[in-house]
């Protein structure tokens, strides 16, 4: 049995994203009697206990409080618990997920915890904010020596995958996405997805469009609010999420007097949300940047027609009857920042069913064969701990 260390500056139960949710999807289908994972994670709340195991993860929490100051003394604290966990027994290998997560390692690197690792790359923001900011810049010396050091580098998407390269990285880069939420391919009992609709208020003959993620810039919801005006009444947005920009957005939404129209829900379970996609008629997600798009693929799977831009990861599995005449088309996609494109696209769906519907069947159908968590984890096994645990 192999032993793997994770750096991750957040995890469950109470901070869950993307690369959360990935390391446990895969964590939980690695037999334990072959790597047995330890992780090392910011302690946000005095309430959070210091030592816990969450699946097959034993879990360590460093720190206090979500101020930025506790988060930069993670770094440190990080770094020493590594350490004092490597001596007592020792590890094969590091797990390091998002670029930021190099600091801590490295650290624990000059601390005497040298190790083969493995980087996943999941960073939604893009490459320039990353790497530009000033709080940053400094330590870019020690980023680019961590894209250099690293056994072997798993980007989510083609447009991560170019990053190590513009680090100055040699390294082997694997692109291996991540699953979809296999919630969203699952047959609710009819009278719970009723009672949602009840819940939201959702009337014979209305079209409920439907956005899942953080309320932040990065992730648009501002333009499907300011796409709404464009569109008939019947049509509404329900929105599932919790961010800084979430009083910002209500208050936009009273402004351009569709405020009626908006089902703000806040913060849902994971394992809820796809209840949501049964619900609703459409998924809209105009974001800016994204290192993938997890929960436009968790759309797909759940079978309603999807409204996004090409930024970063989407463009992997968006494809677009006009702008990829190529390919099958997935969805329809949108320029960044333009409600009058989103608009367009969502009276296109409405004026043509049957060819939303088999669009939809279109993408379920690669969701299904590229996506699924029971194939991926194989890969990731062979193609990316694979190197990382035959270096010792």
């Amino acid at each position: 049995m192999k032993r793997v260390l994770i750096f991750s500056l957040a995890y469950y139960p109470s901070h869950v994203s993307g690369a959360e949710v990935a390391v446990k999807e895969i964590t939980d289908r690695v037999d334990p009697g072959d790597i047995e994972f330890s992780m090392v994670t910011h302690r946000f709340s005095a309430d959070a206990p210091s030592e816990e195991q969450i699946g097959n993860v034993h879990v360590y929490r460093v720190g206090i409080g979500p101020s930025y100051l506790s988060k930069i003394l993670f770094i440190p604290l990080a770094a020493l618990k590594a350490r004092a966990l490597h001596r007592v027994h020792p590890f094969d290998g590091a797990w390091v997920m998002m670029t930021y997560m190099l600091l801590p390692l490295m650290v624990a690197r000059m601390k005497g915890v040298r190790v083969p690792y493995l980087l996943t790359l999941q960073d939604g923001d893009p490459y320039e904010k990353v790497f530009g900011r000033w709080f940053v810049r400094p330590l870019a010396p020690l980023l680019n020596a961590g894209f250099r050091k690293a056994t072997v580098i798993q980007a989510i998407s083609h447009s991560l995958a170019e990053w190590p390269a513009r680090r100055g990285s040699t390294r082997p880069v694997v692109v291996i996405p991540n699953g979809a939420s296999t919630g969203s391919a699952r047959v609710y009992p009819q009278a719970e997805l009723d009672a949602l609709a009840h819940s939201l208020n959702k009337k014979e003959g209305d079209v409920f469009l439907l956005t899942i993620g953080r309320l932040v810039h990065q992730k648009a919801t501002d333009v499907i609010i300011r796409a709404l005006p464009l569109l008939p009444a019947q049509v509404h947005l329900v929105v599932v999420g919790s961010g800084s920009s979430g009083q910002r957005l209500e208050e936009l939404a009273q402004e351009l007097g569709v405020a009626s129209r908006v089902r703000f829900v806040g913060q849902v379970d994971r394992n809820e949300t796809a209840k949501y996609r049964k619900v609703c008629d459409l998924f809209v997600l105009p974001s800016r940047s994204e290192g993938q798009g997890i929960s436009i693929i968790s759309s797909m799977l759940a079978g309603i027609p999807v409204i996004a831009t090409q930024v970063g990861g989407i463009a992997d599995f968006l494809f677009d009857a006009k702008r990829n005449p190529e390919k099958p088309s997935t969805g329809w996609a949108v320029d960044p920042d333009s409600p009058e494109q989103i608009a367009e696209a969502v009276q296109y769906i409405i004026s043509h069913p049957e060819e939303a519907r088999a669009v939809a069947e279109t993408a379920t159908r690669m969701v299904e064969e590229r996506y699924d968590w029971d194939v991926l984890v194989p890969t990731l096994r062979t193609e990316a701990f694979g190197p990382v645990l035959q270096d010792r």
